[in-house]
């Protein structure tokens, strides 16, 4: 387990002063030795203040990356696998900063990434084990409906391909790193990068759940955004 240590938790966080507090305890009470870092894009609500408050608490385990405006998800987590590679970190992980993702998860990830034969580990909803609680049907139809075109578009043997609960080895993050987009194809193209580097990607379990306060960052338009993007990938990748 030793080896685990060497592992940060990137968050990114907008208006996400209702959950951090306690995703934060949740995170370090696992004792596992974990950083985090989150990635805060200017909160209004004074999410980056509390994190900054907090991190007399956690002293060298908790950091801050405040970026100057709201870019979108892709852009926060980009400016912070680039720090995370800055420092020894064998392992980088990423997750919601609203409690979908169980904390108590992330010693699975970690421990199926230490397997050396292993690059990277998804946390899956749509695998067999895998559940989602408390979303709406509307939600429901878009997101298989986004994980079957994705699949179908970039040949990815991956259920779960907009997931955005994973464990990264150093090694290919480091190399998959140069991505140009923004929002939330950003999951599908990172995964379809590691795809064509021929990264053995595992899919692992999870139970999703809904936020229970505050509000969700996913709409309509990024969901188009997303369709857009993918076929752009595809068309790239022809070329």
């Amino acid at each position: 387990m030793a080896a685990l240590l060497r592992a940060v938790v990137v968050i990114p966080t907008y208006n996400e002063q209702e959950n951090i507090e306690q995703l934060l305890a949740a995170i370090f009470g696992l004792n596992m030795g974990l950083h985090v870092l989150v990635v805060d894009d200017h909160s209004p609500d004074g999410t980056a203040d509390m994190v900054i408050r907090l991190q007399s608490d956690y002293p060298d385990a908790l950091h801050l990356l405040n970026r100057s405006k709201k870019e979108g998800l892709g852009r926060a987590y980009l400016a912070g696998f680039a720090w995370a590679l800055a420092y020894p970190y064998d392992y980088i992980c990423s997750m919601d900063g609203d409690f979908s993702h169980a904390p108590t998860d992330l010693p699975r990830l970690l421990t199926m990434c230490a397997n050396p034969t292993i690059d990277m580990v998804i946390g899956s909803r749509y695998i067999t084990g895998g559940r989602v609680i408390n979303w709406p049907l509307i939600r429901r139809v878009l997101s298989h409906m986004a994980n079957w075109f994705a699949r179908s578009i970039t040949g990815m043997p991956i259920k779960d391909t907009t997931a955005g609960f994973i464990c990264y080895r150093r090694t290919l993050l480091k190399q998959i790193l140069k991505i140009a987009s923004v929002g939330y194809s950003f999951q599908v193209e990172i995964k379809f990068l590691a795809y064509q580097y021929g990264a053995n990607m595992v899919e692992l379990p999870i139970t999703f759940i809904n936020r229970v306060r505050g509000k969700s960052k996913m709409g309509l338009i990024m969901a188009g955004e997303s369709f857009f993007r993918l076929i752009q990938m595809k068309w790239n990748n022809w070329r």
